[in-house]
């Protein structure tokens, strides 16, 4: 995604000058997520489509910017059903997740969602029931924990070993066998999410020609008719690297192979993104409050942390940030400063892991200056634990698309 820094930073300078105490403070680019959102899904091959995934960031503003651009949102729980329900009655939905409660499958029969992505016999059992009182059912998809042979693990598994998501595959033959006499619900096909943090695009293609391969030997095993696979997100964003993301353009040119010489005809290949297209219009934003040393380390203590941006503890890396001087000082004193060497930047929490940087060399930072971390649009204030401490909540604004 392209970053619009010089908007981002002039926003930021400006409401640090109007701002009565030190700022803390999360910018969202809108007209980035928009350009980004509408490469993604133009350089898609014919047949697949995008749903966002909102658990990244559910923001209104957000949503108003990528709902005309994607085939529809996936939500995660009934309070994402319905957050999404009050603002686009009209949007397609699509039900991802674990542990749903009898009311969130009700929710989901009467909102009519497009489709249920279904984690257990026990669950389908339940809509089942729902469903008979309902009279009328939504389409689902099986939620596979597939087993592959080679393959390749990220920061972050979800499948291909024992975990609490999705249907092993030796209970694949009981859910079928289940759905055959309960035909009031049909199976649209299946749903995989294995991993997430994925770098490597032609890992990420392997990946999905191991499903279409499964998909295809299910199909002729079970004679099944059907015509979708969710192949989830996991596209992941190198914070430890920005200048080495994943490649996109590689990625979306050997899917368009990879379909034209392994693709099932007549199929939809669905996509559930969620960090990849957020991430990268966030910012979040910490004014210095103190500079000090203490055995050797220095550390710089901004306003905020951890409880607004939990990503770096989350990700277990030292995110990366941008200095903003602040030239104004408003005592006679010395100013702190860290010059020439490596910080560890904190917030104002009572604990060592509030912790968003270490080790990140800077030429200069003083107490007063602005640090701007980038990549905060997913996954960032919607993970973290606001009431912490009580501290107040950052301040956050919307950079508007171009010509609204």
């Amino acid at each position: 995604m392209e970053l619009r820094l010089d908007k981002v930073f002039d926003s930021i300078r400006a409401a640090q000058r109007n701002a009565d105490e030190p700022l803390c403070a999360y910018v969202y680019d809108l007209e980035g997520l928009r350009r980004h959102a509408v490469r993604v899904v133009d350089t898609l091959p014919l047949g697949c489509e995008l749903f966002y995934a909102i658990k990244a960031n559910s923001d209104l503003p957000i949503l108003q910017t990528l709902a005309p651009l994607v085939r529809g949102f996936e939500v995660s729980s009934g309070g994402e059903l319905m957050w999404v329900r009050a603002h686009f009655p009209d949007v397609p939905v699509i039900f991802s997740g674990p542990g749903k409660l009898d009311s969130e499958l009700q929710a989901a029969v009467e909102q009519r969602v497009e489709c249920l992505h279904i984690e257990s016999i026990h669950e389908l059992q339940r809509l089942g029931s729902i469903c008979d009182r309902a009279g009328h059912a939504p389409a689902v998809l099986l939620r596979i924990n597939l087993a592959l042979d080679n393959l390749a693990e990220t920061g972050l598994m979800m499948g291909g070993k024992p975990t609490p998501f999705g249907i092993s595959v030796q209970q694949l033959q009981e859910c079928l066998a289940w759905l055959r006499i309960h035909p009031k619900i049909r199976l649209r096909g299946f749903h995989f999410h294995l991993l997430s943090h994925q770098l490597d695009a032609q890992a990420h293609l392997r990946l999905l020609a191991a499903y279409l391969n499964q998909v295809r030997q299910w199909s002729e095993q079970y004679q099944l008719v059907i015509d979708q696979i969710n192949v989830g997100g996991g596209i992941g964003v190198n914070y430890r690297q920005p200048d080495q993301q994943f490649d996109w353009t590689a990625f979306s040119n050997g899917l368009s192979a990879l379909l034209d010489r392994n693709g099932l005809p007549d199929f939809v290949i669905r996509f559930e993104l969620g960090r990849y297209i957020t991430a990268a219009c966030g910012y979040y934003a910490m004014q210095v409050i103190d500079i000090k040393q203490s055995y050797g380390k220095t550390f710089v203590i901004g306003r905020g942390g951890s409880h607004h941006f939990r990503t770096p503890y989350a990700q277990g890396h030292s995110h990366p940030f941008h200095v903003l001087p602040v030239d104004a000082w408003p005592y006679a004193f010395h100013r702190p400063v860290a010059a020439n060497e490596k910080v560890s930047v904190v917030g104002q929490l009572c604990t060592p892991k509030d912790l968003l940087a270490f080790d990140a060399p800077v030429e200069c930072v003083r107490c007063n200056d602005l640090l701007v971390f980038p990549y905060a649009g997913a996954y960032a204030w919607h993970i973290s634990h606001h009431d912490f401490l009580r501290h107040p909540h950052p301040v956050q604004w919307y950079l508007p698309v171009e010509g609204q």
